[in-house]
């Protein structure tokens, strides 16, 4: 699984243009725990994106896009400062590049298609 977090890593870090070593492995692991997936789960249904966060979960391979409004609108405004705080980016460079690796990172750590405690 390691390998699979460099990769995601070096892919968000290239998107971000050369913003490298801010401590984004870190960031993104702790994105991906069950209690924080579950609570992601229950944001979104909360805010109407129940079937995007479902998706990225199943077994399927067809992980529904979120723009970054709604990255910032499931993480809320608290998870994103502390993001922000955590990895010296902005969050005008930080959101775009959760909203396109987020969805595949958690579907990558959910193969079985449930969220391990």
């Amino acid at each position: 699984m390691s390998g699979f977090f460099e990769q995601l890593i070096g892919r968000v870090e290239g998107s971000l243009a050369g913003d490298s070593g801010l401590g984004l492995d870190a960031t993104v692991k702790s994105l991906l725990s069950g209690d924080t997936i579950n609570a992601m789960m229950a944001q979104a249904e909360k805010i109407g994106l129940q079937d995007q966060v479902r998706s990225w979960i199943s077994k399927e391979d067809n992980n529904l896009p979120v723009s970054v409004e709604q990255i910032r609108s499931l993480l809320n405004d608290d998870t994103v400062q502390a993001l922000v705080n955590k990895t010296g980016l902005s969050a005008e460079t930080l959101l775009p590049a959760l909203a396109k690796f987020l969805p595949e990172a958690v579907d990558k750590n959910t193969p079985e298609g449930k969220v391990e405690a």
